[in-house]
């Protein structure tokens, strides 16, 4: 029996070594967290061409957004650990945790690339009476719960940045839930929401078309790509404190996913993220390229969990504490 045992345990170690050998035999599936036209959709679908001839097999695209990115990090994580299912994945994932949505975080999963972070901007309807974000807190302050802001639920950008500037400034909104930023895009700009604050790359087009105008870029200065808008500090400078911050976007696979399979995936994407063809598109979209992997990519998001959820903790508004999930504060 024992030695059945071995014989057994021998023939799938190598059946498993082989099928990494042989790794992509088919094509893979991404499955992009976030609705169609988001941030986080342009930049999968941005980087996932160069990565397809790299790796010599397609990857079809699905998007699967809801609960802000709790259903597509659960579908990812209940497929096999065998590198044919990949995450197109942003931060929500590192706070829901704190807002009591989820007990998956980037700690279940690989950091196969996290491609580049991102800057906030918060946008309004071009006929907003608005001139400032400034303008929007004080006109809120006199109609309390009247202005209409587009948000994706807890721990998205909209979310995450109110809770900060609710840090500075007291003002009451009613949020109005999109399945990601480019349905709330589309929303805002129908008349359907006032404003909305979303990463800069989705809304840069928007912006120079003029089909919304750009209040604030959340930063501690005006960014190249959006010349003349004001860094929200020129209004608040408490903010300093918590800047820089901004989305950002990655491709994750399972934690146990065989590491010959991980090491290939790695290489694919980061071939992928060096083309000019991508790396304009993120400068285009005002994105700060990272393209880190492994160790260096998992002390990233550690960070940038610490801080963002100890921000919020701070601000009153998490679920859970950071110190009860073992968050480390900053």
């Amino acid at each position: 029996m024992i030695r059945t045992l071995i014989l057994a345990g021998a023939l799938a170690t190598t059946a498993t070594v082989a099928a990494a050998q042989d790794y992509p035999e088919r094509e893979l599936l991404g499955v992009i967290m976030w609705g169609a036209g988001g941030a986080t959709d342009v930049v999968a679908r941005a980087v996932t061409p160069a990565a397809e001839e790299a790796l010599g097999t397609s990857i079809v695209m699905l998007n699967k957004a809801g609960a802000a990115g709790a259903l597509s990090t659960n579908y990812v994580q209940a497929a096999p650990s065998d590198g044919y299912t990949v995450l197109y994945g942003a931060e929500n994932p590192q706070l829901h945790g704190v807002m009591g949505m989820s007990e998956i975080d980037y700690d279940d999963f690989y950091p196969v690339n996290i491609l580049g972070r991102g800057v906030g901007v918060i946008v309004a309807s071009p006929d907003a009476p608005w001139d400032s974000f400034k303008d929007l807190v004080e006109d809120a302050q006199s109609r309390p719960g009247e202005i209409k802001m587009g948000s994706t639920g807890p721990g998205g950008i909209p979310y995450t940045i109110g809770a900060m500037l609710s840090t500075v400034a007291d003002y009451e909104v009613t949020a109005v839930p999109f399945d990601g930023e480019g349905p709330g895009l589309t929303a805002l700009q129908g008349g359907h929401v006032d404003f909305m604050p979303v990463g800069a790359s989705a809304a840069s087009e928007l912006i120079e078309a003029g089909t919304v105008k750009a209040l604030a870029v959340f930063n501690a200065e005006e960014i190249e790509a959006l010349p003349g808008v004001p860094p929200i500090t020129a209004d608040y400078p408490e903010l300093e404190s918590l800047l820089p911050w901004g989305p950002f976007y990655g491709i994750f696979v399972k934690s146990d996913t065989p590491d010959d399979i991980k090491a290939k995936l790695v290489e694919a994407y980061k071939t992928a993220a060096e083309t000019e063809k991508f790396q304009q598109l993120m400068a285009d979209s005002t994105n700060i390229m990272m393209n880190i992997s492994g160790d260096e990519a998992s002390a990233f998001l550690q960070q940038w969990q610490s801080a963002t959820a100890w921000t919020l903790a701070d601000a009153g508004a998490v679920k859970v504490s950071p110190e009860d999930l073992g968050i480390e504060r900053p």
